[in-house]
C-alpha cells in the first residue's frame, strides 16, 4: 500500500492534530446536485459513489451558526471533557484515537487536545472511513493495527443518531478480534453507548456546516473505478473554500471553554429505552417503510437539510422556540421545508427525507 503523504487527501488541519488515512480523489469526482443524487440513492445507487455539491451558507445562516457557536461552545466543551475522562478511565493512556470521517474529525482533535492538557499525554489521532452498507476501510484499519495494535484503537464520532454506524462497526469488527467496537461520541441521545459526553440531544456547532468546519474535506467516497483494492477510501479537498474555512475557529472556540476538573460527578440525565424504538414509531406514524429516511437528532436533521431532499422536519413541542434549533428552522425556511411540532422523547428534532416517487 502506498502510504506516501502525497497519496493522502489534503486538509487544512495540521498533521499534529490528525492524519487522514483517505486517498486524495480531488478532481476525479464530479459533484452532483442534491435532487439528482437523491433520485439515484432511492433507485439503488449507493450514496458513497457520489459526492454532493457543497451547500454554500447564506449570510443569515452563517449568523445563526456564529450565534450557535457562541451559545453552545461551553456545553460542547463540558461534554468533550466528560467523555475524555471516561476514555482514559476505560481505555488507559495508550489509547489511539480513530475518528470516523468526517463528523468525527473535529471531535477527535478536541479529544486529543483535552487529554494532552489534562493528562499530559499526546495520543495519536488518525481518521478513517466507514460507510453504512459498505463497511469500514479495512486497508486503513490494518495499517493502524500493524502500527499500534488493535487493542489500543478507539473509534470516535460526533454523535449517534439512531445507531446505524455503530451497528456497521460491530458487524465489520467481527473480522478483527483484537479491535473493540466501542465508539466514543460527544452526544448519544439514542442511548446505545456509555462512552459519551452526554445522552442529551445537544447542539454540537460543527454539525451546522460541512467541509468548512471539517478541514475542507468532503464526505468519504468509494467507487471501484477510482478506489482500487489496496487503496484507502477516498475524499476530496475543497481548496477553493479556503477563505471560508472555519475549522480552527470551531476547535479554538470549544477549547477555550475546557475545564480540566470537568465536574464528572454531575449526574447524567438518561432517558430509558433506545432511540431506535422512537425512530420506528415515527416511521409507523408517518407511513414510512424505510427507517433510513428517518434521521433523528440535531446533527442528523442538520445533515438532511444540508445534503438530502427533506420531506419535513419534526421539532419537539418543548423546543418550539429553542435557540439551539434556530439553524434548523432557518435552513427549513430557506428550502421551503415544512416544520411540524411533534412529541419526541430522546430527540429534540428529527429530519425526514422525501421519498421520491419518480426515483
Amino acid at each position: 500500500m502506498n502510504k506516501n503523504s502525497d497519496y493522502l487527501v489534503k486538509t487544512s488541519y495540521a498533521p499534529e492534530d490528525v492524519i487522514l488515512l483517505l486517498k486524495d480523489v480531488t478532481g476525479q469526482v464530479q459533484p452532483q446536485p442534491t435532487e439528482e443524487r437523491e433520485k439515484l440513492i432511492q433507485s439503488g445507487k449507493h450514496y458513497c459513489e457520489m459526492l454532493p455539491i457543497e451547500y454554500v451558507p447564506t449570510q443569515r445562516y452563517m449568523q445563526v451558526y456564529e450565534e450557535a457557536l457562541k451559545a453552545y461552545a461551553k456545553p460542547t466543551a463540558f461534554a468533550v471533557g466528560r467523555l475524555c475522562d471516561k476514555i482514559i478511565a476505560q481505555k488507559g493512556k495508550s489509547v489511539v484515537a480513530v475518528s470516523l470521517a468526517r463528523a468525527g474529525i473535529p471531535i477527535g482533535i478536541l479529544i486529543k487536545r483535552y487529554i494532552k492538557l489534562k493528562y499530559l499525554i499526546d495520543i495519536p489521532h488518525y481518521s478513517i472511513s466507514i460507510i453504512r452498507g459498505r463497511g469500514i476501510d479495512k486497508n486503513a484499519l490494518n495499517f493502524l493495527i500493524e502500527k499500534y495494535g488493535g487493542e489500543n484503537l478507539l473509534f470516535i464520532d460526533g454523535w449517534i443518531g439512531k445507531g446505524a454506524i455503530l451497528g456497521e462497526l460491530r458487524k465489520e469488527l467481527a473480522q478483527f478480534p483484537t479491535v473493540s467496537s466501542d465508539i466514543a461520541v460527544v452526544a448519544d441521545p439514542a442511548n446505545v453507548t456509555e462512552l459519551c459526553g452526554t445522552h442529551e440531544d445537544i447542539l454540537i456547532p460543527s454539525s451546522c456546516l460541512n467541509s468548512t468546519v471539517s478541514g475542507l474535506v468532503s464526505r468519504t467516497f468509494l467507487r471501484d473505478d477510482i478506489i482500487k483494492d489496496d487503496d484507502f477510501h477516498g475524499a476530496v479537498y475543497y481548496g477553493e473554500l479556503t477563505e471560508s474555512d472555519l475549522s480552527y475557529e470551531f476547535i479554538n472556540a470549544i477549547q477555550s471553554h475546557f475545564e480540566l476538573d470537568n465536574n464528572s460527578d454531575i449526574p447524567e440525565n438518561i432517558i430509558g429505552g433506545q432511540g431506535i424504538d422512537e425512530v420506528r414509531a415515527i416511521a409507523f406514524h408517518f407511513g414510512i417503510d424505510d427507517i433510513n429516511l428517518v434521521k433523528p437528532g440535531i446533527g442528523e436533521t442538520t445533515r438532511v437539510l444540508l445534503r438530502r431532499v427533506p420531506w419535513k422536519v419534526l421539532i419537539d413541542e418543548k423546543y418550539q422556540n429553542a435557540d439551539e434549533l434556530a439553524h434548523i428552522v432557518r435552513l427549513a425556511e430557506e428550502k421551503n421545508v415544512p416544520v411540524e411540532y411533534y412529541p419526541l422523547t430522546h430527540y429534540k428534532t428529527c429530519g425526514i427525507i422525501k421519498k421520491l416517487a419518480d426515483a
